[in-house]
């Protein structure tokens, strides 16, 4: 957890601070929490950012007032941005967090390296009933709105009482001057201008902002990509965090094709990769250019698999072929892409099954030595 000046918005770091920079927005009524499935994976191979919206979570109140506009909003975020020195960022945001994230792209697309948009919308409709809302939520508080958010956040059977706590913790005002902001939202002119790549992704049983909502930033955004997620509704990374996860794993991976450095960097981490490369010789160079090519600039930024699915085959497949040196290495590397000591431990004992009792008694040595060196280290993996 992050202490925030009272000037800027509330939020929580995780992940490397080299690693590159992605700011996750919340949805009207929520806090961080939001991400609470999705961000901790993401914060293996970036440096996430969540933030609060003004009296929501962790956030003063007295950033929003009456009459805010979704501008104001991105002001704020880039306010925090710039404190945290982060000239360029990806962003992901969900609903009016969506939304912030497009007028940045809109207008300041020098800061926006990537965008995914979940669960939003370009224009939230009728400014009619959003005013309706923040009057009453000015006139008597949130109870009355709070009776009505599961349905509108979720489908019928899920919920999640964190998150409803978070609704009925946030300040009225700061509430109501964040529907004017949604009241006033047209983004839709400035959607052919974004630059950023785009992914869109949209819940199939979401009343607040349907498919069609999606589908129109999709069309309107030069090279956009979408995707529709069966049985979520409006608040998708909670309720579908697994493929909310994926997608945006393989939306914001590294794209260094041909190369395939960064990939390698934080998978195997930077000490091993600059040990490789500072050992290269006119002889190995071939070597070392084909393995940052194919290996990690094709196969392991394909986004068909998960890297902690990566890690899993490539363990295997060395205690296989008794590779126990690489397979140090990869213990390393799994618990950089999220694996527990547990999970590994479970891979090593499938590996006794159908590599053979020996194998895998000498996997489970070099695993436990790796383990017990990474927690002296201060970077070992959780007991799971």
């Amino acid at each position: 957890m992050t202490t925030t000046p009272a000037r800027l918005l509330h939020h929580r770091a995780e992940g490397p601070a080299s690693a590159p920079a992605l700011l996750l927005g919340p949805s009207l009524g929520t806090s961080t929490a939001v991400w609470d499935g999705v961000a901790p994976e993401l914060s293996a191979a970036h440096r996430i950012v969540r933030w609060d919206l003004p009296g929501h979570g962790g956030s003063p109140a007295g950033l929003i007032a009456p009459g805010a506009g979704v501008a104001d909003l991105g002001a704020l975020v880039l306010e925090l941005a710039d404190s945290l020195s982060l000239d360029r960022f990806s962003y992901a945001g969900v609903s009016l967090g969506g939304a912030v994230g497009l007028w940045l792209a809109v207008h300041h697309p020098e800061r926006v390296d990537r965008l995914a948009v979940v669960c939003s919308s370009a224009h939230f409709g009728d400014p009619g009933p959003w005013r309706e809302r923040a009057a009453l939520v000015r006139a008597e508080g949130l109870g009355k709105v709070a009776e009505s958010a599961a349905g509108r956040w979720f489908t019928p059977g899920f919920t999640e009482p964190r998150l409803l706590d978070d609704l009925l913790g946030t300040g009225p005002g700061a509430y109501a001057a964040c529907c004017d902001a949604l009241a006033e939202c047209d983004l839709r002119p400035g959607l052919a201008a974004v630059r950023a790549p785009t992914l869109v992704i949209a819940g199939r049983d979401d009343p607040a902002t349907p498919p069609a909502h999606a589908r129109e930033i999709a069309d309107g955004i030069p090279g956009a990509a979408l995707t529709e997620l069966a049985g979520a509704s409006h608040l998708a990374p909670a309720e579908r965090p697994g493929p909310v996860r994926e997608a945006l794993r393989a939306h914001f991976a590294p794209r260094e094709r041909g190369s395939g450095t960064a990939v390698r960097r934080e998978v195997l981490g930077d000490a091993h990769v600059d040990r490789a490369q500072a050992a290269t010789t006119g002889f190995t160079a071939p070597f070392q250019d084909f393995i940052s090519r194919y290996a990690w600039g094709e196969i392991w930024t394909d986004p068909t698999l998960s890297r902690r699915e990566r890690s899993l085959i490539t363990l295997t497949a060395l205690v296989a072929h008794g590779h126990y040196g690489e397979l140090a290495m990869h213990v390393r590397a799994a618990v950089r892409n999220g694996l527990s000591a547990r999970e590994i431990g479970a891979a090593l004992l499938q590996t006794g099954v159908y590599c053979g009792v020996p194998a895998a008694n000498s996997a489970f040595a070099v695993a436990e030595r790796v383990l017990a060196e990474m927690n002296e280290e201060g970077d070992g993996a959780s007991p799971g």
